[in-house]
């Protein structure tokens, strides 16, 4: 992969993860948390951000197999972050480890340019 589609791909997975997490967050609090106008409120704006977490990640500029090994460690580190500013949750070592793997392991996923199949 040359620079520009990797920085494209970084992008449209980031901003995917931003809204993939804060319209889960969202949804959680209206569940959990909201009663009446602002839980439908909430519901609504988790809707729409979970709508365009999945067309933001259809629309980098990658093949769908890889994309989704970059989604998926760029989904873990975004979580975490999101997790610890709405509900306060420190990740664990085990939480921290694992969360290593995944990333680890959607890198290869993603960079890996061995032979085709």
């Amino acid at each position: 992969m040359n620079a520009l589609p990797v920085t494209q791909s970084l992008l449209f997975l980031l901003l995917a993860t931003v809204m993939e997490v804060s319209g889960d967050a969202l949804v959680r609090k209206a569940i959990f948390e909201q009663t009446g106008a602002v839980r439908i409120g909430f519901l609504v704006a988790g809707a729409l951000l979970l709508l365009g977490y999945g067309s933001s990640l259809n629309l980098a500029p990658v093949p769908f197999e890889r994309v989704v090994g970059l989604y998926i460690a760029t989904l873990f580190v975004v979580w975490q972050a999101i997790s610890f500013l709405a509900f306060r949750a420190v990740p664990t070592l085990p939480i921290c480890a694992g969360g290593a793997l995944v990333v680890a392991g959607g890198l290869i996923i993603t960079f890996w340019q061995g032979a085709a199949s």
